[in-house]
């Protein structure tokens, strides 16, 4: 846990506006922090739980696009950490520094300095909510102290050629920043790791004036993208001790070493479908089971779920799968899948290789392959949701790999909870 805290502490603002385009049709109704992933947790349940697994308990959340499905699951999820020294507060854009709404990640914090300035702290975590990842912070806080740096960006290392899609950070053999390269065509690599180069991960540390300071200098720059990455950081280069810190030396309790370093960034619809199909292996890299390490979300008050019948035309089953609760397989038949809360596959149906979001009704013989399937929807009988048939539900998409994309129905089945978006 961070022990800072009779100091002033670690104060946490996580990003949470992200509109998510690449992700269409699943991000037309709500934000990308919101979207849901691994059956029962939504995206941002990863950064918070990061968070407050290291004892960060001081979180302003800022919110901007299509916030509704993002804030009721704040609510219902986080709202345990309301006291008197912790809280997780839903932060809505509110123009408070002139008539536009958030232009970019840096005027995001801008517009709510006030937040940060009527709350002290040694350092200000500012956090994306749009990756999948487990992180001990208290680390990263560790080392921004044993440094005295100024600023601290966490560092994914990435084989030099995937690293022309990501900003590249350049450091000397201390691992102090020297430069930034945006999507470069020719990566510098670690000092010593001719393979490979450091990438951002969108997660800084700041001494708190001096973040403050970076704000206001980007806020009067009529030219400034208002953006940490292309603007406040090489801004702070040559004035300030900045550092990286390498996420490959980062632990998590009762962690395995193949689990290390795992960061996956959900951007596009094939990034996302693999990160849960990554999910169906006997030993994933992420743990969802670590109890030492769990990722917290919302509870609901969900029966088991269940198989049901064994005869010879019909039986229920389901293999190398994840099935949330309440979901039962009647007499359906679920393969390499990822079933979500409420979902119900009915006798004959099949699921192969495929990402199911709660409420979804199949009926019988309807088969589904490589595909997502999100919430409410309803899979009439006999429907073929496969690569290779013309998209059935209206307002499908398939990408260029071949994943059909339903989106999400408006009503859910009578028998959902018609409550939850």
């Amino acid at each position: 846990m961070v022990r800072s805290r009779s100091a002033g502490g670690v104060l946490a603002v996580v990003l949470a506006g992200g509109e998510g385009r690449r992700l269409l049709p699943l991000t037309r109704d709500r934000s990308k922090p919101a979207v849901p992933f691994a059956g029962r947790y939504r995206v941002i349940d990863f950064v918070l739980s990061n968070l407050v697994n290291s004892g960060v308990d001081r979180i302003y959340v800022l919110t901007q696009y299509k916030a509704q499905s993002l804030i009721e699951h704040l609510q219902r999820a986080w709202i345990r950490m309301q006291g008197r020294d912790s809280f997780l507060v839903a932060v809505p854009a509110q123009m408070q520094t002139g008539s536009s709404w958030y232009c970019g990640t840096a005027n995001a914090v801008h517009q709510n300095l006030h937040l940060l300035r009527r709350c002290p702290a040694e350092v200000v975590a500012v956090f994306g909510a749009d990756h999948i990842y487990k992180m001990n912070v208290e680390q990263m806080v560790d080392f921004h102290h044993a440094r005295k740096a100024a600023v601290t960006v966490a560092a994914l290392a990435v084989p030099v050629e995937q690293a022309t899609s990501f900003g590249v950070i350049e450091v000397d053999d201390k691992a102090r920043i020297v430069g930034f390269q945006e999507k470069p065509e020719n990566p510098r690599p670690i000092p010593g790791n001719e393979s490979h180069a450091l990438v951002s991960m969108g997660n800084y540390l700041f001494a708190p004036d001096v973040l403050e300071h970076a704000l206001l200098h980007d806020a009067d720059d009529a030219g400034s993208d208002n953006d940490f990455g292309r603007d406040v950081l090489p801004y702070l280069l040559d004035r300030e001790p900045m550092f990286a810190y390498d996420f490959r030396r980062n632990r998590i309790p009762s962690e395995r070493e193949f689990e290390r370093a795992y960061w996956r960034d959900i951007g596009s619809i094939e990034a996302y479908y693999d990160a849960n199909m990554d999910l169906r292996r006997v030993q994933p890299r992420l743990n969802l089971y670590n109890w030492d390490w769990p990722i917290h979300t919302a509870s609901f008050a969900d029966p088991p779920a269940k198989f049901v019948f064994d005869e010879s035309n019909r039986r229920g089953m389901a293999i190398d799968s994840i099935l949330a609760g309440g979901s039962i397989v009647a007499g359906g038949y679920v393969r390499d899948s990822v079933i979500g809360r409420n979902v119900f596959v009915d006798a004959g149906a099949r699921v192969i290789e495929s990402i199911i979001q709660d409420n979804v009704t199949i009926a019988p013989g309807a088969e589904i392959v490589r595909a997502i399937v999100d919430k409410n929807a309803q899979i009439p009988a006999g429907a073929q949701i496969k690569p290779e048939h013309d998209p059935v539900i209206a307002g499908s998409i398939v990408t260029n790999t071949g994943i059909t994309v339903v989106p999400r129905a408006t009503h859910p089945p009578e028998h959902a909870d018609a409550r939850e978006h």
